[in-house]
């Protein structure tokens, strides 16, 4: 895979870096097409059980690489195509697919700006864990764009219709501070602290028991657009499929021993 996103698979865990710290992590078509690869890569893995989506620098993302955008723009323009937008059906939307799709958890670890497209990946998350000195914003208003990344679908999930209109409408940066009292993130620590506490939170899910841990998320997805009586249905689904799992045995067989289970991931 290309170096602009780096790749590594240790005890159950896929650690996904964005590495492009000179551009502030921002989307050029390499960058892009790695990190879609790479989640692929992650999801269809058995031998990974969460994912860390992290980056460089002092940035997480900053979205679409702009420099890039322009001169596609202009190549645009001059062959009389519009082949520039075609980005978020290539490449935004299967990255969004495999963050929130794959049947594993995973954590962002936000060390920095997350805006436009990087605001995206972060929501996409199951769980965030932030640095105190990082800050948030939609973006795509103030470059005459509307919102892509699945953001009109995570974040009005996450803080309500009308703060989400407002957030998208009036772009602007939200520090990590107002982030978690609105409910944005999960968790904000120094900055100091981000990489050790985002790999704990990370290495304790790859610890997990994955099968329920993948129920848990289907199960949240598909409750968020169906009635209760569906929701019940899907529960009663994916409660059986949790039920057959090897790490409900070994759960039940821990209590009853009074011991810690030791998960296997199936």
């Amino acid at each position: 895979m290309a170096d602009t996103v780096l790749y590594e698979v240790s005890d159950g865990l896929a650690t996904i870096t964005i590495n492009r710290p000179e551009a502030m992590n921002a989307m050029n078509t390499e960058a892009k097409v790695a990190l879609r690869e790479a989640l692929r890569a992650a999801a269809s893995d058995p031998a990974v059980r969460a994912v860390l989506l992290t980056a460089t620098g002092r940035a997480f993302c900053v979205g679409q690489d702009l420099k890039e955008h322009v001169a596609s723009l202009t190549a645009d323009r001059e062959a009389g195509t519009g082949q520039t937008m075609s980005t978020v059906r290539e490449h935004y939307n299967p990255i969004l697919k495999a963050l929130t799709e794959m049947p594993k958890p995973v954590v962002a670890g936000v060390n920095g700006v997350a805006a436009g497209a990087g605001l995206g990946f972060a929501l996409a998350a199951d769980y965030r864990v932030v640095a105190d000195t990082s800050a948030f914003n939609t973006s795509f208003a103030g470059v005459a764009l509307t919102a892509d990344s699945g953001v009109s679908w995570t974040l009005p999930r996450l803080i309500g219709q009308s703060r989400a209109a407002d957030l998208l409408l009036f772009p602007r940066s939200i520090s990590a501070s107002e982030a978690y009292e609105i409910g944005l993130v999960n968790k904000v620590v120094p900055a100091a602290e981000l990489a050790e506490q985002a790999l704990a939170v990370a290495r304790a899910l790859a610890e997990g028991p994955t099968v329920a841990y993948g129920a848990l998320k289907e199960s949240l997805a598909y409750g968020a657009g169906h009635t209760l009586a569906e929701a019940l249905e899907k529960e009663d689904e994916l409660q059986s499929k949790a039920g057959a799992s090897e790490d409900h045995a070994i759960a039940v067989a821990a209590f009853l021993a009074k011991e810690k289970p030791k998960y296997v991931g199936r």
